[in-house]
């Protein structure tokens, strides 16, 4: 699986355009790295970038990204509203995909070191990357900021991790390390800075003192007044959104200003969001108003609404949601292929897709129809006494469907890594040994796929048989249809786990999985009659 870094550095500057743009062309002359977002401000006089690739490219970008701002940022003539310490201000390396944050802690070692040697600038590790627990937090090596660094450079606990002891005056300093995945995110008040400023002290963890912490965990916040929006903000960033995620934030600030008397117009997200994190917010406005709704985009759009995330600008989900800004087709390319392609390539001259990929999608079809069947059911005002009972049925099918997708590709990439161990070198006795072991391992991982189709197939019997005793009679064939087709599918998967079985050495793993198969294969003959049997008494 590929690695993929995020990087997200900020400088200073947000006014003019030509330094934002050749910061940006630094990192797209380097390959392997995607520049995904640039938002600048000019009240801050800050740009936050975003770009994201694997971990040596990332570390270049971030580099000659750097060497162009250095260049052309003049720390001595800068001001603006958001604290800073240097021309690029702070470079936090984030894990998004298949990489530890110990490896991303690497990346900005390698960075820093970069940047202090060839470049002659004081870097500063934080977080995760920082092991003095006085110089961990930002805010604790940005006190003072840039106007500070050169009463403190010379001190020996500010020492540099890299780079020079001195005060350079066009540069400052620059703060890079790991960190989980900040989302950057403003409160829209209608008050003045300082309404603002309180309702930040009442909700960031620091709050207003030590005897005073404020309500929310990994959160910080200040208040400022943004002239181009002619309105104060509440400017978070949420250093974790698992433990305090957006829609917290913004639910604990609207009660604040509800008891000042101050509106709540909306919030900001600056730079990117996890997709999780919109999702989460989802879940809650779903679970608070007692709503149905399972669709992706429709949970992301209750979400910009709830939010107000287009208050200020319009928030399109496709430059703003981190997955949505990096997927790509290639992942599943054969799941992403129209029908008359897809069926095409099947009677193509290629072993594949073969009867695996086929067999998925069969699964994933009969899960898809039992879906269907509930939504022909639900909010029909014939059936609205069922609206109850299809909130229950609909998700779980809806979800079966939705994990079978993915197998459509997964079966045909089963027997890469033992393609792979079949090239691997043979000519001594240990070369042979360990060939033989990556081939048996390459093996097992081509039988977990089909199995894994199969059980997943098996979990939907239990929806589709009571769909069959509730849902709406008009669609007894859909159902039909749907109850053959993951029995077909559950059938088709056991045939490739059968024919890979044979060349497994492991005698106890092939009984292990042919007894579950067979389980699985009888339950799936037995439960595609009882759904029928069902309908027929109907």
């Amino acid at each position: 699986m590929k690695k993929i870094v995020e990087c997200v550095p900020n400088i200073s500057e947000g006014r003019d355009e030509k330094i934002i743009n050749a910061c940006a062309d630094a990192v797209r002359k380097v390959d392997g790295v995607t520049l995904l977002d640039i938002d600048p401000g000019k009240s801050t006089n800050r740009t936050v970038f975003t770009f994201v690739g694997d971990p040596v490219s990332v570390v270049e970008a971030a580099f000659q990204f750097s060497k162009t701002a250095y260049e052309l940022i003049d720390m001595s003539k800068h001001s603006g509203e958001h604290p800073r310490m240097g021309a690029v201000d702070v470079v936090p390396f984030v894990p998004v995909a298949n990489v530890t944050t110990e490896e991303c802690v690497e990346c900005s070692k390698k960075y820093g070191k970069r940047v202090g040697e060839e470049l002659g600038v004081p870097v500063y590790l934080y977080e995760e990357a920082s092991v003095n627990p006085e110089r961990k937090m930002l805010r604790q090596i940005r006190s003072g900021e840039y106007e500070g660094i050169k009463n403190k450079i010379f001190k020996p606990e500010w020492k540099p991790d890299f780079g020079p002891q001195e005060f350079v005056e066009k540069s400052g300093a620059t703060v890079t390390g790991s960190r989980f995945f900040l989302v950057a995110y403003n409160v829209n008040i209608l008050g003045t800075k300082e309404q603002a400023h309180k309702i930040a002290l009442n909700v960031r963890e620091q709050g207003r003192s030590e005897d005073s912490p404020g309500r929310l965990k990994a959160v910080k916040g200040i208040g400022w007044y943004v002239n181009e929006y002619n309105m104060a903000q509440v400017s978070m960033n949420l250093d974790n959104y698992k433990i305090s995620p957006p829609h917290i934030a913004f639910e604990e600030c609207a009660i604040d200003a509800r008891e000042m008397n101050l509106a709540v117009c909306g919030s900001e997200l600056v730079g990117l969001i996890p997709l999780e994190a919109m999702l989460m917010a989802a879940e809650y406005y779903i679970q608070k108003e007692n709503l149905f709704i399972l669709d992706e985009m429709q949970k992301i759009r209750l979400v910009i609404d709830r939010l107000g995330l287009s208050s200020i600008s319009a928030f399109i989900p496709e430059k703003r949601i981190i997955e949505y800004m990096i997927s790509e087709k290639s992942n599943e390319p054969l799941a992403s292929l129209s029908v008359r392609s897809f069926v095409e390539l099947v009677g193509a001259r290629t072993s594949a897709p073969g009867g695996g990929s086929v067999s998925a999608l069969i699964a994933s079809l009969g899960a898809a129809l039992g879906a269907m069947v509930g939504w022909m059911s639900y909010g029909n005002k014939k059936f609205e006494h069922l609206d109850s009972t299809m909130r229950k049925l609909i998700p779980p099918l809806h979800e079966k469907m939705k994990q079978l997708i993915p197998m459509i590709d997964a079966d045909t990439n089963a027997f890469n890594d033992y393609m792979t161990a079949m090239k691997l070198p043979k000519k001594t006795d240990e070369e042979q040994n360990i060939r033989k072991e990556k081939m048996q391992e390459g093996l097992k991982k081509a039988v977990m796929i089909p199995l894994s189709v199969m059980r997943i197939s098996d979990s939907c019997w239990e929806w589709m048989i009571k769909m069959a005793k509730h849902g709406n009679i008009s669609s007894k064939s859909d159902l039909e249809v749907g109850a053959k087709s993951l029995e077909t599918g559950i059938w088709g998967a056991f045939k490739n786990v059968e024919i890979n079985l044979p060349a497994i050495d492991d005698e106890n793993y092939k009984k292990e999985i042919l007894d579950e198969s067979h389980i699985i294969l009888e339950n799936a003959s037995k439960n595609c009659k009882k759904v029928c049997s069902e309908l027929a008494k109907r």
